[in-house]
Parts: structure tokens; sequence; C-alpha cells
């Protein structure tokens, strides 16, 4: 079994996976089936399908990704793991998804998922990655679908908090395609995808989580 310095790690992972729980428990008591988008590390596919074991939770990312989140999730399962215990094969293999592409991870489509979640993806991608990504959600849901997504966001076009502006900089000057986004720009897409906003959670150091369920 792979040690932890093994694996891909993300403290900010560690850090936000208590937050952003307390928000799915609320969102996802009556969800089934959960589509995480981005799930990078693959510490909070581990995390929250443990966690929140009435739940599918199908993890996926970029094909280079996709070892890492396999070995977070084999070691989640193993007997004896110290998290807490949940239904066998409620986490299935990670699958290949790139918002990039004009296509959708296989089979999606026919499961309908009736939530998704992303977290820390929206600044990363280019913005005409969010507004595909956004797009292809009628592709993806169930007609009452819930979706959450976390991170930092801007309103009416300003920062937060410095520390916020700061991360922006840092964020364009790595690559400049990247960026903080507005809230309104992403309820927008939201909206046109027919997605209505349920809730904006204020979280720890100044992220938010935005939920919206989409209208039947």
């Amino acid at each position: 079994m792979d040690t932890p310095r093994d694996k891909p790690f993300s403290a900010a992972c560690e850090r936000n996976r208590e937050p952003i729980l307390d928000v799915l428990r609320k969102y996802f008591a009556d969800r089934r089936r959960v589509l995480e988008i981005g799930s990078g590390t693959g510490q909070h596919a581990a995390y929250f399908s443990a966690a929140l074991p009435h739940l599918l939770w199908q993890a996926s990312d970029r094909s280079e990704n996709l070892p890492g989140i396999r070995q977070w999730l084999a070691e989640a399962a193993a007997p004896g793991h110290s998290s807490p215990p949940r239904h066998l094969g409620s986490c299935p293999a990670p699958l290949e998804f790139d918002v990039a592409r004009h296509s959708t991870p296989l089979g999606a489509e026919r499961l309908g998922y009736d939530a998704v979640f992303s977290a820390n993806t929206l600044h990363i991608m280019s913005w005409p990655e969010v507004e595909s990504l956004f797009a292809r959600l009628p592709l993806l849901t169930s007609a009452d679908a819930t979706v959450v997504i976390y991170g930092p966001f801007n309103y009416d076009g300003e920062y937060t908090s410095a520390s916020n502006a700061a991360f922006d900089r840092s964020l364009r000057l790595h690559a400049p395609h990247m960026g903080i986004r507005d809230v309104a720009a992403v309820d927008a897409l939201a909206a046109a995808a027919g997605f209505d906003l349920l809730d904006d959670a204020a979280m720890p150091a100044n992220n938010r989580c935005r939920v919206w369920r989409r209208m039947r």
C-alpha cells in the first residue's frame, strides 16, 4: 500500500474538507449520485464518500490526475482504514473528464447524476472552460439536480479580501487565463443551464460554497 508521501497531497483539501462537508450534509442529504468535477488529488472524493455513505461519489478529472485519485480511493477502501465505514462500491474508479474537450465522461448521460460537486476549479480553468462546464450540466444531471461549487469569488467586480486580491494576482502571473470569477457571471451561466441559486455559504479563508438547484 502506498504511504501518504507517495500520493499527491493538498494541504488545502485537509483544511477545507470539514466546512465543505457541513454544506454537503445539508444539500446532498436526499441525493444519490454525485459527479465530482476536477477531483484533483482525490482527497475530497475519499473523504466525502466515506462521510456520506448514502451517496455514490463519482470522481473525475483529466487523465494525468487519475492515478493519484486511484491511490487515495484504494487506500480509503483498504481494511482497517480509519475513515468512517461506507458501502462497498460507493466511490467507483475515477472517470476521465476534461472540460476543455467537447465530450462528457463515458456513460455520464445515462446515469443522470442528481448532484455535482467541484472545488477550487473555476479560477484554474479558462473562462471558455467554465462556460463549457456549465453548458454541459444539463447533459449530465437529472431534472432536480443540485450543484455545489467551492472556491473564491468576486462580487460586483471587487475582491472580498486583500488575500483574495493577492491570490488572483498570483494566478494571473502563473497563467493569464486563470483568475477569480465574479458571482454575477457564474450565476448567469448557471441560469442559462437551467439552475437557480439556492445558497451562497461563507467559508473559511474568504471562500464560498455556492449552491444551485436545477429547475424542473
